[in-house]
């Protein structure tokens, strides 16, 4: 078998296309994650009554157990930030409301199957995936550097590809420089 640059370009981008597929797919997501958030949407919500008592530091962890054990939920922990009141359950729930009110929002979540999940592979912090990652990213300069060097001639990339490969550096450079 012969080693040419066409064919380390054809193996290596054979190797890791589903890898390629999975992390455009998940990194287009995660940009529009505000719109909508596969990782964690809501199958479920249910406005629920909870009485809190005027003084903040009450709202422990002992009284939230028996405040809520009528919530088909779990308690799991809870944080307070700027008067609002945050109970996260085990199984997904969460319970957001304000101090001040009697009313909040039980939300059930859970991931959308395959894209919330592909999304784990953006974020997670396993050093075996980090390894992968990164061996990945070598991988995808390869993909470039030989993709770069198989076209000759007036289509190559001395004569016309240089221009498009500035072109596609000059994107994300206006990008840093304008909005740092």
């Amino acid at each position: 078998m012969k080693i040419t640059n066409r064919s380390l370009h054809r193996d290596i981008a054979y190797f890791y296309v589903g890898l390629l597929i999975a992390f455009s797919l998940s990194g287009i997501i995660l940009n529009h994650r505000q719109d909508w958030y596969p990782m964690d949407y809501t199958y479920e919500s249910k406005e629920v009554t909870l009485t809190l008592p005027n003084n903040e530091e009450e709202i422990t962890k002992e009284f939230l157990q028996n405040a809520t054990k009528n919530f088909e939920a779990t308690y799991d922990g809870h944080r307070i930030r700027n008067g609002l009141l945050r109970v996260y359950f085990k199984g997904n729930g969460i319970l957001d409301m304000k101090l001040s009110e009697s009313k909040g929002v039980l939300e059930f979540k859970r991931k959308v199957p395959i894209i919330g999940h592909s999304m784990y592979l953006h974020k997670t912090t396993n050093k075996f995936w980090i390894w992968y990652s990164d061996i990945f990213g070598a991988a995808m300069l390869v993909i470039a550097i030989t993709g770069i060097l198989i076209p000759s001639g007036k289509k190559g990339f001395k004569k016309r590809g240089w221009k498009l490969a500035l072109a596609g550096l000059i994107f994300p450079l206006l990008f840093l420089i304008l909005f740092p």
